[in-house]
């Protein structure tokens, strides 16, 4: 069976565990990214520390390893050359996005990838509340056509207030919204912690 492919977007290292995740399920995932971050061990850390739960409709036994994950050398500041390496890595359009990138480079780096992709690919987009002065009712359509789970990051835990947003919580959460994207759901927001509360002087 042909992998299907699937192109993430984020600093180095930040979404590893969905890389990881779909690398896993079958996909040839195309990551790139300023540095090459190596993906964490498929087995249980062995200093104990806990993995985000694997998503409940993904990775069936029979295609574990069968995916790959390749990463290439790319800067946001440079969407076209970036959208050129990344087409050279896939071996057919992509069906999945996630992208987490600087606001001051989305409409940009967007722009430039989403010729890579089929005319139907969900579209997962990870952002961070304090880059956002209204939180929005639905996620705003820059790809048009292409459905949109919008991840929206606070920067406090809601479990353990005030505890910074962690990075297990934000992986969790963004496979959440891989697997809605997969199973065809329509475009919806999901919010993550809370906003840092302003204390007055």
């Amino acid at each position: 069976m042909t992998a299907r492919n699937a192109l993430v977007l984020a600093g180095s290292g930040m979404l590893s565990v969905v890389v990881q995740e779909l690398a896993l399920d079958g996909w040839r995932v195309v990551s790139p990214s300023r540095r090459y971050v190596p993906l964490p061990a498929t087995d249980d850390a062995a200093d104990g520390a806990a993995r985000p739960p694997r998503w409940s409709r993904g990775l069936r036994k029979d295609r574990v390893g069968a995916g790959k994950a390749i990463w290439v050398e790319a800067h946001w500041d440079r969407p076209r050359e970036l959208a050129h390496k990344a087409e050279k890595a896939l071996t057919a359009p992509a069906e999945l996005l996630v992208v987490w990138v600087h606001e001051s480079y989305r409409r940009s780096v967007l722009g430039a990838v989403e010729p890579l992709l089929t005319a139907t690919a969900p579209f997962v987009e990870v952002r961070s509340l304090a880059d956002l002065a209204v939180v929005p009712d639905d996620p705003e359509p820059v790809l048009f056509g292409h459905p949109t789970q919008q991840v929206l990051l606070g920067s406090v835990s809601e479990l353990a207030a005030p505890r910074p947003l962690g990075h297990d919580e934000i992986g969790r959460g963004v496979l959440y919204a891989v697997e809605r994207a997969l199973e065809g759901r329509p475009s919806s927001l999901h919010q993550l912690g809370e906003r840092r509360p302003v204390h007055g002087h």
